[in-house]
């Protein structure tokens, strides 16, 4: 039960994540922020971070074998890193129509993908 709250709270912090780096882009792309100060932009970015963090320290709590949960610090780190570009990819798929996605991403997704089963062998 500890890997599953440790994936759905990474999967939640991901979201915000990706939020906080790159939202900011939508928002200047529908007209909102393009006079914003850059200081202001970073201010809200960490606002953000800030609740993301919140999220993101308790999932990797849960999740280590140091505090009873199923996996070891490598482990967390893969899955971190699959799961952050599984939900950039969603969000900007949904977001940010005028990026497309190539072969070579999709490429590089795939190895990143390979790199959890390594992470897991024992």
């Amino acid at each position: 039960m500890q890997g599953l709250w440790t994936i759905l709270l990474l999967i939640l912090s991901n979201i915000l994540m990706t939020f906080a780096w790159y939202g900011h882009f939508k928002l200047q792309e529908m007209n909102i922020s393009t006079g914003w100060p850059l200081i202001f932009i970073i201010l809200m970015s960490w606002g953000i971070a800030f609740f993301e963090y919140c999220i993101l320290i308790p999932a990797n709590r849960i999740g280590f074998e140091g505090n009873g949960g199923p996996f070891n610090l490598v482990q967390l780190k893969v899955i971190q890193e699959v799961i952050s570009l599984t939900v950039f990819t969603v969000i900007i798929s949904f977001l940010f129509q005028n990026q497309q996605l190539h072969w070579n991403h999709i490429a590089a997704f795939a190895c990143i993908v390979l790199a959890v089963f390594f992470a897991f062998l024992k």
